[in-house]
């Protein structure tokens, strides 16, 4: 499922690293079958020094619980200014978020990386849960997270 919108707009964001050319990049997050309430995610982006540059996208609602993200919180400065218009409904035990996002060439093979961070109300918080590195060699291969994350990939 693409959200183009979304897409657009937080694509925009991290397409400045030298105005190259674009790549379009898809991301896929799984969840374990845990019972209970839709999960909180967001997707993140680091550079090589580890230094937040971007939000991708929020799953979930509610501001109040953005906190429960906390890696991203303490990386973002709780930007929510910044993730509106790039926010869905939170996720169910055992469904599968899958975005696609045009990110510059500059990205892949420099150090960045992508964070998934999770929280489930009445659950656990799972700070970068899942972290993958935007290298050639990580592409299409599914790493586990470590709370709700079943798995999670970045393909380009």
């Amino acid at each position: 499922m693409k959200f183009v919108l979304p897409a657009i707009a937080a694509s925009a964001a991290l397409m400045a690293p030298g105005f190259a050319e674009a790549r379009q990049i898809t991301i896929e997050t799984t969840l374990k079958n845990y019972g209970g309430n839709g999960a909180y995610v967001v997707l993140y982006v680091t550079d090589a020094a580890g230094k937040y540059r971007g939000t991708l996208w929020m799953a979930g609602g509610k501001a109040k619980y953005y906190r429960h993200l906390s890696d991203w919180q303490r990386a973002s400065g709780g930007a929510v200014a910044e993730i509106d218009g790039v926010t869905g409904a939170s996720i169910g035990s055992g469904k599968t978020l899958k975005m696609s996002f045009d990110l510059t060439d500059a990205m892949i093979d420099a150090g960045y990386k992508l964070h998934v961070d999770t929280a489930v109300e009445d659950g656990r918080d799972n700070p970068s849960e899942a972290v993958l590195p935007l290298d050639a060699s990580t592409s299409g291969k599914p790493v586990p997270g470590k709370g709700y994350v079943k798995s999670f990939s970045v393909s380009f």
